[in-house]
């Protein structure tokens, strides 16, 4: 059933009645007319790591919509001529984080839902930057030099070093241990308050990092448990069965992503 529901709320997503129900619970992380910049895309492709390191590089909060993973998201935005960095990663890689990370959605459902997402933002990809998976995770900076390069903005680069990069997990790691302050840090990186006031709410909390237990499974950053558990399920990816998914979602990865 957790399955079946996965895959509603992911048809769903792609309707414009899926936002304002979306901004009751997201709230900052929706898109509206205060957003300066869109970063969206499908799920295990980034999100996270983008997010926390744009915001993070900052000098002033951003006004960043994320995190819905909903292709409406990308269509309001484009609608609005919001700045819009769309994520992308190989349908095989996506797909199996997602099914290591969601154990509930089959490969077949994460496949199909792939394929939707990109399918129904492909009549405004020409809107868009396109961020593929490999260089946001190697070169942040280089991805939001053309940000601003297609929009005229200016936001600040993310220097992609190994200094940087630690600093920026291990604030995904405190929120993934759920602190007290949890909320402050996804308002900090909605760019809604500074970094001055996520670390006053910390402060306020007693907080030194977040005490909670650190679950591998549920970390958005590169784990080595997850690794192994992807590899595990590789051969089933490659089933006979799913060719007719397989082959949709590269048609769909590859035009995307061309030129």
């Amino acid at each position: 059933m957790r399955g079946l529901r996965w895959t509603v709320r992911d048809v769903w997503a792609g309707h414009s009645s899926y936002l304002p129900v979306s901004r009751r619970r997201h709230g900052p992380a929706v898109v509206g007319p205060d957003t300066q910049l869109v970063i969206e895309g499908f799920p295990r492709t980034a999100n996270t790591f983008s997010v926390f390191a744009f915001q993070m590089a900052q000098p002033g909060p951003v006004r960043l919509a994320h995190h819905l993973h909903a292709p409406i998201q990308v269509i309001a935005a484009a609608r609005a001529r919001i700045p819009v960095l769309v994520l992308i990663r190989p349908p095989e890689d996506a797909v199996l984080s997602l099914a290591t990370w969601s154990p509930h959605v089959s490969l077949e459902q994460a496949l199909a839902a792939y394929s939707r997402f990109y399918e129904r933002i492909q009549p405004h990809r020409d809107w868009c930057v396109t961020g593929e998976f490999t260089q946001v995770t190697t070169d942040l900076g280089a991805v939001i030099d053309a940000v601003n390069a297609r929009y005229a903005t200016t936001f600040a680069r993310f220097e992609h070093t190994p200094a940087n990069v630690q600093a920026c997990y291990a604030l995904i790691e405190e929120k993934s241990r759920r602190p007290p302050w949890a909320g402050a840090i996804t308002r900090y990186v909605s760019g809604t308050i500074t970094a001055e006031e996520l670390a006053a709410a910390r402060a306020a909390a007693g907080g030194n990092g977040g005490a909670g237990e650190l679950l591998e499974s549920r970390v958005a950053r590169p784990s080595a448990v997850r690794s192994a558990q992807r590899e595990q399920m590789r051969d089933r990816y490659h089933d006979p069965r799913l060719r007719p998914a397989r082959e949709r979602a590269e048609r769909v990865y590859r035009a995307f992503t061309e030129g």
